[in-house]
């Protein structure tokens, strides 16, 4: 096949481009990965990405914004009172672009005692307490507790978000937004990501209805009283997506294996659903499957934008379900490791709820594993790169979906 180029500008005159699309798994992707580093109450959190091409604009206001959004919502403990959440870039970036080399952020910790801090031997029902004592041989659960703590989900948040903003300069825009708490469900019909970000910035709850933010806070207050905690469901819709991330043609490129991989890692998170996600199994296929009309627009979006491991152009939509967290003000019994004892699980400062935090961390997640499949598809060495193959992708599905003309 005749390979295609395009002209382009660049920072040393004209040149030509290769513009056709990278596949999942050929030499030339460009594949970001990320990984984390530090403690609970340490000297701080810390994120390395991997991957981004050079010449990607870094928005570190946006990355700081989100980190303020995870510290809120209502229902959170003391502790986001005593942090300051901001992310320091410590290297692969110069004068607001990336280099091309992993890309270093750094978030400091205020409360960063953990030296100081007694051990934890009464493991706390639901929390990794328990099962990582047992791993390591260790009746202090502090050791544990220290990484395997929400915490962690702040270096996360800032990773997401650098994603993110990558993914915005091509339209895509992920919105994240809490769906339904302690069993009460609110109400969505959202048309556009303007719309759902304007209500959910409204709300003290991330919800796209602000008009249950009371009932809410009588709930959380509640649970508050009685020394107890709250779950729920958050959900993720992203916008701007272009058919085909993702492939069908192993198992390990299917997208939406990929998101329910990462939303699952998220601490509090224990089931996920794409598009109707359960409420398939319990419809026929002339109720569930989304009809193809003329422009290839659908009549509706049950699949929930992915199809056969890839997007198919429709907006994309993820829900998670959150477990209330598992540090109570009234304790469920536990054992003391270091006597046998039967005895109250321990007391940590903790939070009510956390799933408008969670909301954030899914859109991070979200927006990294979208960011990773778009890059696998488009990615170059340099940002120039990854723009002139996405526009050439964007012409190709535009030819196809254009209505043919008179026979």
């Amino acid at each position: 096949m005749k390979a295609r180029f395009r002209a382009f500008r660049g920072p040393f005159g004209r040149g030509r481009l290769p513009v056709a699309p990278v596949d999942p798994g050929r030499d030339n992707a460009r594949v970001i990965s990320y990984g984390t580093a530090g403690e609970s109450h340490g000297p701080g959190l810390f994120a390395t990405v991997t991957g981004l091409p050079y010449g990607a604009p870094v928005d570190l206001d946006f990355v700081n914004a989100e980190l303020r959004r995870r510290q809120g919502g209502y229902g959170r403990g003391p502790r986001m009172r005593m942090e300051e959440d901001r992310a320091e870039i410590l290297s692969g970036v110069r004068h607001g672009k990336t280099l091309g080399s992993p890309v270093t952020l750094r978030i400091a910790n205020r409360v960063a005692n953990s030296e100081e801090l007694p051990p934890i031997t009464r493991p706390r029902p639901g929390h990794a307490d328990l099962a990582g004592a047992l791993k390591f041989g260790t009746s202090d659960a502090r050791d544990v507790s220290e990484r395997s703590s929400a915490r962690e989900t702040a270096a996360r948040v800032a990773a997401g978000a650098l994603a993110h903003g990558l993914l915005r300069t091509f339209g895509v825009r992920a919105v994240g937004s809490v769906l339904e708490l302690g069993g009460r469900r609110a109400g969505r019909e959202i048309a556009s990501a303007e719309e759902a970000l304007s209500l959910r910035d409204g709300s003290e709850f991330y919800s796209l209805d602000p008009a249950r933010d009371p009932e809410w806070r009588t709930l959380v207050d509640g649970a508050r009283e009685a020394g107890d905690t709250l779950g729920g469901v958050f959900e993720v819709v992203v916008w701007g997506l272009p058919p085909g991330l993702g492939s069908h043609a192993g198992w390990e490129l299917k997208l939406d294996g990929a998101l329910a991989r990462a939303l699952m890692s998220v601490q509090t998170v224990k089931a996920v659903e794409v598009g109707l996600g359960l409420e398939a199994a319990r419809r026929r296929g002339s109720q569930m499957h989304d009809e193809i009309v003329a422009g290839l627009e659908r009549t509706r979006n049950n699949a929930g934008g992915i199809e056969g491991g890839m997007t198919n152009g429709q907006p994309l939509i993820v829900r998670a379900a959150c477990k209330p967290i598992s540090t109570l003000r009234n304790p469920l019994r536990s054992v003391d490791l270091e006597t046998g004892r039967e005895e109250s699980a321990a007391l940590e400062r903790s939070d009510v709820c956390v799933v408008p935090a969670a909301s954030v961390i899914g859109e991070a997640v979200v927006a990294f594993e979208l960011a990773r499949a778009f890059l696998d598809k488009f990615g170059g060495d340099t940002f120039d790169e990854t723009r002139g193959r996405f526009e050439i992708y964007q012409e190709q599905v535009a030819r196809l979906a254009r209505p043919a003309g008179p026979a």
